[in-house]
């Protein structure tokens, strides 16, 4: 049974409010490659080791003090548009095409909104409740996030 389009869109997304590069790295390692137009250089080689790259250079740089919250205006708008993407290159790897793109980047987009403000919320609480320093707590929503992303997508 396969999970409904909008709602693997979603869970992309809310990964993309996590950690914003894991859902195109995830798509690649999945073998999952967008069908058309510009979207296709996601799947292609340079395409998969960029997503790689982008996504290891983010988990490092999430443990830097220099990094800005992910809430802040332009990181938020960064990971919505991530989201979005992921959405959409998952969507066109399913044989998605067209205007029928448009809900699942929605979809995406919204999730990627949630999800960055619920992953600082909690990321947040935890270090408050815990007393436990920030990059331990960011390991663990580390963990979290490429989990999300391997369950909302379809074994290959």
């Amino acid at each position: 049974m396969t999970r409904p389009l909008l709602l693997t869109a979603g869970l992309l997304g809310v990964v993309a409010g996590l950690r914003s590069q894991l859902p195109n790295a995830v798509l690649a390692a999945r073998g999952l490659e967008p069908g058309s137009g510009p979207l296709t250089l996601l799947g292609s080689a340079v395409g998969r080791r960029a997503s790689y790259l982008a996504a290891a250079g983010e988990i490092i740089a999430d443990k830097l003090p220099m990094t800005p919250r992910r809430v802040d205006r332009g990181p938020l708008i960064g990971r919505i548009v991530s989201g979005a993407l992921a959405g959409t290159a998952f969507a066109s790897a399913t044989g998605v095409r067209g205007a029928r793109l448009i809900p699942p980047a929605v979809a995406a987009a919204a999730g990627a909104f949630a999800g960055s403000w619920g992953g600082y919320t909690a990321r947040k609480a935890a270090v408050e409740a815990t007393g436990l320093p920030d990059p331990v707590v960011a390991v663990v929503e580390d963990l979290a996030a490429v989990g999300l992303a391997l369950a909302a997508l379809p074994q290959r």
